[in-house]
C-alpha cells in the first residue's frame, strides 16, 4: 500500500502527479524503485477517492490493484517477472506454460503488447480512465516496441502510460521521444539506512547490504531477503582467492558472475588507488596487477551474455571460481 512506500518514492510520486502528460518514462539504474514509483502513479490515476492527489489505499480501485485484478489496468512485463510479482498471465499464455508447450518468456511478448493495444481501445470499466504499466521497458524487443508506438503517440480516450526502465538507452529512440522522461532520484544514505531498518534489518546488516548493492536500496533489501547473511557476503572475496566454490553454491550462474564483477571492480579501484564500492577494504585480498583485472573484467562481461544458456551449472561455477582464484593470486 502507498503508506509503506519509501519516502524518496513518495516525494517523486508527488512531483510527477502534479504534472500533466499521458506517458512517463521512469529511468535509472536498478534498485532505485522504478517499478514501485510506476505502480504508485497508476494507483493514483485510477483511485476513486484520492487524498492530496495520491491513492487512498482504501477504495475498491486500490483494493483491485492490490489483488492484481483491476479491469482498467494493463501490466506488461516478461512472463518471468509477472509470475515473480504475482501478476496473472493471460489465459492463453498460462495454458501454454501449464501444458509445457513453452517456458515463461524473459521478454515482453508481442502478443501481450497487441492485447494491451486492444485493451486501450475498450471503454473504462470504472470511469477513472485506463492505465498501462510497462516494466522493465527495455525488455520489449523491436517488434513489440513498434506495436506500441502508434498507441503511445495518440492514445484513445483517457489512457495513460508509465514505462519503467533500468536500461533506458536500450529503448527505441521513437519510444523515448513519445514520453515525458523522469530520472530516478538517488536517495540520501541516511534515508536508505533508516528505510532498510524499518523493513526489519539490523543496522550493521543494512550497512553491509547497502554497500553490497552499490548504494541501491531495493537491491539491498532483495539481497537481505535472499537468505544469505551479511557475513557471507563479506567473506566472498577471500573465499574466491582460496578457490572455495561453496561460498557461491546457492547462486544462479548470472548471480555468481555479478558478484565476481563486483569483486573485480573493487580490486581495480584499489589497484588504481581508489576506495572499493561493494566490499569493505578489509574484506578484500591484496589487489593483483591492473592488466590482469582488466582482462578478467572483459571475460566476465562476455560470460554474462551467455549466463542463461543451459550449461552445466556446477562445471560453470568451478570454471568461474578457478579463473577468479588465478587472477586474485597473480602478481605484477
Amino acid at each position: 500500500m502507498s503508506a509503506a512506500v519509501a519516502p524518496w518514492i513518495a516525494a517523486q510520486r508527488q512531483a510527477l502527479l502534479a504534472q500533466r502528460g499521458h506517458a512517463w518514462l521512469l529511468q535509472g539504474p536498478s534498485g532505485l524503485g522504478q517499478y514501485a514509483l510506476g505502480l504508485e502513479l497508476v494507483r493514483a490515476w485510477l483511485c476513486e477517492s484520492p487524498i492530496d492527489g495520491h491513492a487512498c489505499g482504501q477504495c475498491r480501485s486500490c483494493h483491485a490493484i492490490e489483488v492484481r485484478a483491476h479491469a482498467d489496468l494493463c501490466v506488461l512485463m516478461p512472463e518471468t517477472e509477472m509470475l515473480a510479482l504475482g501478476w496473472p498471465l493471460s489465459e492463453k499464455a498460462q495454458a501454454e506454460i501449464d501444458d509445457k508447450k513453452r517456458k515463461p518468456s524473459r521478454e515482453i511478448r508481442v502478443d501481450a503488447m497487441r492485447d494491451a493495444v486492444e485493451f486501450t481501445q475498450r471503454t473504462s470499466a470504472r470511469g477513472r480512465g485506463k492505465a498501462v504499466l510497462v516494466y522493465p521497458a527495455e525488455q520489449m524487443n523491436a517488434i513489440t516496441a513498434n506495436a506500441l508506438l502508434k498507441t503511445l503517440e495518440e492514445p484513445p480516450g483517457d489512457v495513460r502510460f508509465v514505462l519503467a526502465s533500468e536500461s533506458a538507452h536500450q529503448l527505441l529512440p521513437t519510444i523515448r521521444s513519445r514520453c515525458l522522461i523522469h530520472t530516478m532520484a538517488w536517495p540520501q544514505e541516511g534515508a536508505m539506512r533508516d528505510w532498510l531498518q524499518s523493513q526489519g534489518l539490523e543496522p550493521a546488516a543494512a550497512e553491509a547490504f547497502l554497500r553490497a548493492s552499490g548504494g541501491r536500496p531495493e537491491d539491498a533489501l532483495a539481497l537481505a531477503r535472499s537468505g544469505k547473511p551479511a557475513q557471507a557476503w563479506s567473506r566472498m572475496p577471500r573465499a574466491l582467492a582460496q578457490g572455495d566454490a561453496t561460498a557461491f553454491a546457492d547462486l544462479a550462474p548470472g548471480q555468481v558472475i555479478a558478484v565476481l564483477q563486483k569483486i573485480c571492480h573493487d580490486q581495480m579501484a584499489r589497484a588504481s588507488g581508489a576506495a572499493p564500492r561493494y566490499f569493505a577494504a578489509a574484506d578484500l585480498p591484496a589487489p593483483p596487477a591492473l592488466a590482469q583485472l582488466a582482462a578478467w573484467s572483459r571475460e566476465l562481461t562476455a560470460a554474462q551474455r551467455t549466463a542463461e544458456h543451459p550449461f552445466n551449472a556446477g562445471l560453470m561455477l568451478e570454471a568461474l571460481v578457478a579463473r577468479g582464484r588465478s587472477v586474485l593470486n597473480s602478481r605484477a
